[in-house]
């Protein structure tokens, strides 16, 4: 799409979705739009503008769209030219508040987040809650310690989790600001730490059921009146010692059933690397079950119009059937059987798809030791069904 000379328009901006750069005009001081695909198929709009500081060409950026919209950028634009011709150097004129700061970090981490995850999502729902009203319109260079402990202080006590969380993002747009040159220090990091009150609560882990009990509450899941997906998920999950995510979103372009294998994409796991599971007889009678159903084109086990699962419906499941385990918990029960049965931890670790550490455990990381794994997954389903 060659625009070489034109000026951008507003229609242009908001419907263009091919990727590439897009200059402003000749008399746009440098404006351009730049836009970029991303990993869940959608299209980002980002401004910068191209200008020569002491000598060296030099992008500066301007937000994205369309938080910032094309005549905004255009004005900004200007507005760096004319303290450029002063003598000034306009990145030090604009520093940005700490909400623009945050958006242009999200821009920066977007393509490099899982595809289809919730991250940037709550990335801003979190900010927007409990950072936002006390430092979202203030200069991302003039927030001190002092600022960011009355963001957190209020739920610091009451929501442990969710404090300490927001305190890892606060830092890492801080430590951003620091990059460009806007600050010196993290008001967010060790001075921070030092003023805080030690949080007493402990980690909450996912409930998980003892081995003995997970065949019952798979009888009790294959039984129930729930929807037919959920139900396949749940065993198919228990079976694989996978994690709901993971379940949700697999297609059956991932399963080789001829090598009884299913290999996950490495963007869709937590460790970011591909992942072999061995599939045991028991997830192959699931799988053709999936298959009468709902054919095998798309995702395994799909919800309301082909969708994905939606991520609350299956662990619904478990307490609207009074199951005391919850989803994930179940791949402890499977990492709790390992140990009792004598199952070697390097084994156990990588069936879980754990990155193991440690001398002995490195020479196992040259392999992913489907074979053994093969014989463990078609060991623990076989106790489940008949334990």
């Amino acid at each position: 799409m060659s625009r070489a000379g034109r000026p951008l328009t507003a229609s242009f901006v908001r419907t263009v979705k091919t990727p590439g750069r897009y200059g402003d005009g000749r008399g746009g001081h440098g404006l351009s739009l730049l836009v970029k695909a991303t990993k869940n198929g959608r299209v980002g709009k980002y401004w910068s503008q191209r200008i020569v500081i002491d000598g060296r060409p030099t992008s500066v950026g301007l937000g994205s769209y369309p938080r910032i919209s094309l005549a905004a950028a255009r004005q900004a634009a200007l507005q760096n030219r004319q303290e450029l011709d002063a003598g000034q150097d306009p990145r030090r004129s604009r520093i940005p508040t700490f909400e623009e700061a945050t958006d242009n970090v999200i821009a920066l981490h977007r393509d490099s987040w899982k595809r289809g995850s919730s991250t940037e999502v709550a990335w801003r729902n979190s900010f927007t809650t409990y950072v936002y009203p006390t430092l979202g319109s203030t200069r991302i260079d003039r927030i001190a310690t002092a600022d960011v402990m009355d963001s957190l202080v209020p739920i610091w006590r009451e929501k442990p989790t969710q404090a300490e969380l927001l305190k890892r993002r606060i830092g890492q747009v801080m430590r951003w600001a620091i990059a460009q040159g806007y600050r010196t220090d993290n008001p967010a990091g060790e001075a921070l730490d030092a003023a805080l009150p030690k949080n007493s609560k402990r980690t909450t882990h996912h409930k998980a059921l003892h081995h003995t009990e997970v065949s019952a509450a798979l009888a009790k899941i294959r039984t129930s009146r729930a929807a037919v997906s959920t139900r396949l998920a749940i065993e198919f999950l228990t079976y694989t010692a996978t994690r709901t995510g993971e379940i949700r979103a697999a297609r059956w372009s991932e399963i080789d059933l001829a090598d009884q294998v299913w290999t996950i994409p490495a963007e869709r796991m937590k460790a970011r690397r591909q992942h072999r599971v061995p599939l045991a007889d028991a997830a192959i009678q699931v799988l053709d079950q999936s298959l009468r159903h709902f054919g095998s084109d798309g995702l395994l086990f799909p919800g309301r119009d082909g969708r994905p699962l939606g991520h609350a419906s299956i662990g619904t499941l478990f307490r609207r059937l009074n199951i005391g385990g919850t989803p994930h918990g179940m791949r402890s029960s499977f990492r709790d059987w390992c140990s009792e049965s004598g199952v070697p931890r390097e084994i156990a670790e990588r069936a879980l798809a754990h990155v193991v550490k440690g001398a002995t455990e490195s020479a196992y990381a040259r392999s992913d030791l489907l074979e053994h794994r093969r014989e463990l997954m078609q060991r623990w389903a076989d106790y489940i069904t008949n334990p």
